[in-house]
């Protein structure tokens, strides 16, 4: 594409711009495909009103979970073990604990505290698997570990 094309499609762009503003495309209270609930305000959880909003908990995305360790690294199906580590949240903002060799099954677990988390281990056949925990912040990955036979 030339330069001399460019230009003043840019132009035109940059004027298109300045005169329809982005505000006025999306009114605070009108449902935008892909944004969900406004443009303006952020969208609740449980609800679109102030007050369900102002009842949501306050999740911080920027503190990335980290595993520690996991205890005892190998156990039997139906066996709790302990998972350590970092930035797991609050009650409100932890998502789960997934093993990977359990797929989607749903994982029994108790938030214990922003460092700690106990879960059951699933009923999966004998082997090695990891096991990440999705928080706030996003999901951490454990180094292998061993599901023994029953």
């Amino acid at each position: 594409m030339s330069l001399q094309f460019l230009s003043p499609v840019l132009m035109v762009s940059l004027f298109g711009l300045t005169c329809f503003p982005l505000h006025s495309i999306a009114e605070e209270g009108v449902i935008v495909d892909g944004a969900g609930y406004t443009l303006h305000d952020a969208e609740s959880i449980k609800g679109h009103d102030e007050q369900h909003l102002s009842k949501d908990p306050v999740c911080d995305s920027s503190r990335k979970p980290k595993i520690l360790s996991v205890e005892p690294d190998e156990a039997k199906p139906g066996h709790t073990i302990t998972i350590k580590g970092e930035h797991f949240g609050t009650r409100d903002c932890f998502r789960g604990v997934a093993f990977s060799a359990a797929g989607h099954t749903q994982i029994d677990y108790k938030f214990v505290n922003d460092t700690t988390i106990e879960a059951t281990v699933p009923d999966v056949r004998p082997g090695m698997s990891f096991i990440d925990v999705v928080a706030g912040g996003g999901t951490a990955r454990s180094k292998a570990f061993l599901v023994q036979a029953q």
